[in-house]
This record gives C-alpha cells, sequence and structure tokens, in this order.
C-alpha cells in the first residue's frame, strides 16, 4: 500500500483529491499534513504555479520522509492581464474570505466586457525531497457578473466554464470532478501513479 501525504491544509482539496483517487484507493493511502506533528509552514514564493507545486511537493515529502504531492492552483483572467493567478488564494488579504476574494475580482473586473478567465493547476509529486514529476490542467471559461450556487469553494460560483451556461457553484461535484483543473491534472498524475504501482513490486519514486 503507497502511502502519499497530500501537503495542503485545504480540506476541500483533500477531499477532491479522494474522490480523484477514489479507483485505486485499496492501492493507494492519502495522508494529510495533520497526521505529522509540527508539520512545518510550506513556503511557497514562486512566481508560477509550477515553482509553488515543485516547492511544497519537495517540503513536505522531506519532512515525512516518503511520498508527498502537492498542488498550486489559481485563477487568471485576460481582462486583468493574468491576475489573480498565483495571488489567487490571497487576492484580497490575509484572512480574506473566499466571498471577499470573489468580490474584490467583480469590482477590479467592473465594466470589463473580455470577461474569458481560466483555472490552472499543477500538481508535483517528490520523494524524500526530490521533485519526481509536475501534472498540468487547465479548464477555460469566463467570470461571471455576480456570484451563483453554493458548491466547490474559492471562486467557483463566479467561473462559467467553456460550454455550460452555469458556474461551478452550480454544477454538481460530479461534473465539476470530470472537467476541473484539478481533475485534469489530477487524472495526469493519478495515471502516473498507477504506472508505476503497475511496474514495481516495493513502490517508489526512483
Amino acid at each position: 500500500m503507497l502511502q502519499i501525504l497530500a501537503a495542503t491544509s485545504n480540506q476541500h482539496k483533500i477531499a477532491e483529491f479522494q474522490e480523484l483517487l477514489k479507483d485505486i484507493k485499496d492501492r493507494v493511502t492519502i495522508l494529510s499534513p495533520s497526521s505529522y506533528p509540527n508539520f512545518p509552514k510550506l513556503i511557497e514564493n514562486g512566481s508560477t504555479f509550477e515553482e509553488n507545486s515543485v516547492m511544497k511537493a519537495v517540503q513536505a515529502s522531506a519532512y515525512a520522509d516518503i511520498s508527498a504531492f502537492a498542488d498550486d492552483s489559481g485563477l487568471e483572467t485576460e481582462a486583468l492581464h493574468g491576475a489573480p493567478g498565483v495571488y489567487s488564494a490571497r487576492y484580497a488579504g490575509e484572512g480574506a474570505s473566499d466571498m471577499d476574494r470573489i468580490q474584490k475580482l467583480l469590482r477590479e473586473m467592473s465594466g470589463c466586457e473580455n470577461r474569458k478567465a481560466r483555472f490552472v493547476c499543477v500538481i508535483s509529486i517528490a520523494y524524500r525531497g526530490k521533485l519526481v514529476k509536475s501534472f498540468r490542467g487547465e479548464v477555460a471559461g469566463s467570470i461571471a457578473k455576480a456570484p451563483a450556487g453554493d458548491h466547490g469553494f474559492g471562486y467557483d460560483p463566479i467561473f462559467i466554464p467553456e460550454g455550460f451556461d452555469k458556474t461551478f457553484g452550480e454544477l454538481s461535484a460530479e461534473v465539476k470532478d470530470s472537467i476541473s483543473h484539478r481533475a485534469r491534472a489530477m487524472k495526469k498524475a493519478v495515471d502516473f501513479i498507477r504506472a508505476e504501482l503497475d511496474t514495481m513490486d516495493d513502490f517508489e519514486f526512483v
């Protein structure tokens, strides 16, 4: 049984990861940082999703001395030249709520005709302090004029994925999990993990 640490304290993300990994749950156990006493605050000061994802995975795997994966994800808008981007979670300052961030983004985009946006997620896997591989997923869409729906988290209530007329906040978890940026990145990661499990008796990312 492979034990892999999910390097995030975000319970929504951990729940999504567990759902996306359910088809190999008999072969993989996801651990959370709460399983480790004095788990350190992970540094993420990169300028790209890739850099932040790698930093977190490497730090977490080195501390836990096992495999770990981390994601960095966020929302990019064309009208705001990619903002909020890597600052998506901190867009309205420390301690701000999801709705605070949503309202700030809507204010910034007030009057913008170009509502094009995309969600990006990069998942990196590391083993005992060394990067193994990174996987990127994206979903294109647009920013709604007002929040709608109470599913999901983050900017979900204002993001309308391409091909739909409802926000992620209005779509069911099943639909979102089939098309989201995190689902697309995770599918690549899961395919990689499954292939490794199938070719190694004593699993190690080496």
